[in-house]
């Protein structure tokens, strides 16, 4: 049997680990979960007799090495920073490997010797990463191959909570990891070129400067700029287009709301808070706020941020209970990120019976013979329950697809790559269709840009 090694068995996998288990007979599959919780990875896999789920420490080297020189293959979906780990013994025992996470400068650096070795690590073939690039490929090579001029690309996507569950007045609870919620544009400016014009949001300014967006048939939302839209020119092939911009996606209202918690300086990171286990949520808010023996916690956060206190705004921050005077932090030598997380999960954390819902849009636009056009494509899904959530499945079904795919040879460019191939993005869009993983396209008229946009 051919061997596939999954290291991580997170709440993402679970989609990634059925498709495989459901192919396993009749690709001649045998799946080695590994997870530092054995009783996870073995929830996973729940007894299926072309799977086996080990405790795997993946700081254990020898103990790593071991399994995947076992393995033909190896995915892996452990957090960014650990892949290249792997990465190296991949390459030591001659091991194809894929990854959803964006491609580190390490794992890059290895690209030569992957190639040396005839080798695909493939990397970015997750969601967004992931759907992203190859549905946008798909479209600007389909406008390319037909002679047109690539004018303006823009491509958005949120991972939300669907409708049914929408029962916070922030629109919003946690479908993915809620630390990269709460440091969602730090360290650095947001880059991206509008109209020609090069433009750069630094993060104190970010959710002020937001673009509004209608997708078909799911309502109205708002997109903040993400960190690094330029590099994706040279990466898609876009290198002197006018227009290039990628965002996340919220319901309207969520960054207005969420720029208070910038504004006080509540999602910093690098600093740890005295005391903090014995702080209520209470006293966390108001150690940002000014000092007064008469002025309420919650007068001097209205005042502060000029909030009314009939605004909408002010129910969303009462609803999140932060100036609770009995509700305890207990966090130690915490940082304000990490406190203000705590909280957030009080009110955020998906219920047992709620799903949550991806939602991606592109718009492209490009100059032919007869004038300007424009394209709007888009991709709402929900999640089926708590285990194959929309996350899971838009993440892990491209892993899972291309995997395979690898195995079999049907995707044989080597190197350190993302899945901006036809050989790999082709027959994966196709795929996915099956699983009901369906983009929207529909012509509108050109606009050049988002007029309903508050950005500068």
């Amino acid at each position: 049997m051919r061997n596939i090694l999954i290291i991580g068995a997170g709440r993402s996998s679970s989609s990634l680990i059925k498709y495989l288990l459901d192919k396993s007979s009749s690709e001649n599959l045998h799946i080695t979960i590994g997870d530092l919780s054995l009783q996870n990875a073995k929830n996973k896999i729940k007894n299926h007799e072309n799977a086996s789920a080990i405790e795997l420490d993946v700081f254990n080297e020898q103990q790593r090495r071991e399994v995947i020189k076992k393995s033909d293959i190896v995915i892996s979906m452990l957090p960014a920073r650990l892949h290249i780990e792997v990465a190296k013994n991949c390459l030591e025992f001659n091991k194809h490997m894929v990854t959803a996470s964006y491609i580190s400068k390490e794992m890059k650096a290895l690209d030569k010797e992957v190639k040396d070795k005839g080798l695909v690590f493939m990397n970015e073939i997750g969601l967004d990463p992931g759907i992203d690039h190859m549905s946008a490929m798909k479209i600007i090579n389909e406008i390319r191959d037909n002679g047109n001029e690539m004018l303006l690309f823009e491509s958005f996507t949120g991972g939300l909570v669907a409708p049914e569950s929408d029962t916070n007045l922030w629109n919003y609870k946690f479908t993915w990891n809620p630390r990269n919620v709460v440091l969602a544009g730090q360290g650095g400016a947001s880059k991206f070129i509008q109209e020609g014009t090069y433009k750069y949001i630094p993060y104190h300014k970010l959710f002020r400067r937001t673009e509004f967006l209608t997708i078909n048939g799911s309502g109205t939302f708002e997109g903040y700029a993400n960190r690094d839209s330029l590099k994706y020119r040279s990466i898609y092939g876009l290198d002197d287009i006018p227009t290039m911009y990628r965002g996340t996606i919220r319901k309207i209202g969520f960054s207005r709301a969420w720029n208070v918690f910038v504004q006080l300086g509540m999602t910093d990171d690098s600093y740890t808070i005295e005391d903090s286990e014995n702080m209520s949520y209470r006293d966390f808010t108001n150690s940002f706020l000014a000092y007064s023996p008469s002025d309420s916690v919650e007068l001097k956060f209205r005042s502060y941020l000029k909030i009314d206190q009939d605004d909408i705004m002010w129910s969303k921050f009462v609803e999140l209970d932060i100036f609770n005077a009995n509700k305890k932090v207990s966090l130690k030598n915490a940082t304000p990120a990490q406190i203000l997380q705590k909280i957030l999960m009080d009110s955020w954390t998906l219920q047992p019976d709620d799903k949550d819902m991806i939602v991606m849009h592109h718009i492209f636009g490009y100059k032919s013979k007869t004038g300007n056009h424009q394209i709007e494509s888009s991709m709402v899904i929900k999640g089926e329950d708590q285990t194959y959530t929309a996350m899971a499945k838009t993440v892990g079904l491209p892993v899972a697809m291309a995997t395979l795919r690898i195995l079999n040879g049907e995707i044989t460019t080597p190197g350190v790559q993302l899945p901006i191939e036809k050989e790999v993005y082709e027959p994966i869009l196709k795929e996915l269709e099956d699983y009901g993983v369906t983009f929207f396209e529909k012509e509108v008229p050109y606009l050049g840009y988002n007029p309903e946009s508050i950005m500068g």
